[in-house]
């Protein structure tokens, strides 16, 4: 099956209907030194994309799960009466199996670093629920988005060891995915933050 990311709705990478980041080159950059992403992570994050591609959806089905089963996660998903919104989830979750195969296989330019800015601002109250029209809260609070990175990280390395890679290969793309979902929350917080304190 031919995989498609523009038949996605409301995936508007590199389409030009998401804005500019405020976060130029040079500081993507600096992060991503100081996250020590390094050229060959960018080469095992490759390797990660190919295993990863067709167990992606898989991998989000088992952390919205985690989500699901805990309320205080789950409730920014829910109607305005407290009852799930499927339709929403349902929306969500093919941008979120996108945005795994993205964080391995995309270069991490222009065009990656404005939808970085755009998944942040879809977190906040600026563009929560808009993409979709749900009437779910208008914020996934950002300590949230934080502490839920640890289960996004650690659960990926069970995934990464389904298609028989050595042990090294499997701690090499552990570790390249680790720096590369810090460098993606680190993006994301900056909607956040008041001026000046990024």
């Amino acid at each position: 099956m031919t995989h498609d990311p523009s038949a996605i709705p409301g995936y508007d990478y590199g389409t030009g209907r998401v804005s500019r980041s405020p976060v130029t080159l040079e500081a993507l950059a600096q992060l991503k030194k100081a996250a020590d992403l390094t050229e060959e992570d960018q080469r095992y994050l490759s390797l990660a994309g190919e295993i990863l591609a067709d167990q992606a959806e898989d991998m989000v089905s088992a952390w919205r799960a985690r989500i699901g089963a805990n309320e205080h996660l789950a409730r920014w998903f829910q109607k305005p009466d407290g009852q799930p919104d499927d339709r929403y989830k349902a929306a969500v979750k093919p941008r979120f199996v996108q945005w795994v195969i993205d964080t391995c296989t995309r270069p991490y330019d222009q065009a990656w670093l404005d939808y970085q800015e755009e998944i942040g601002l879809r977190h906040t109250p600026e563009k929560k629920n808009a993409t979709d029209r749900a009437s779910a809260p208008p914020l996934v609070p950002l300590r949230y988005v934080v502490a839920f990175t640890s289960v996004v990280i650690t659960t990926t390395r069970e995934f990464l060891g389904n298609k028989g890679h050595s042990p090294e290969q499997i701690e090499h793309m552990q570790a390249a995915w680790t720096k590369a979902v810090l460098l993606s929350v680190a993006l994301w917080s900056r909607p956040y933050t008041k001026p000046g304190l990024w």
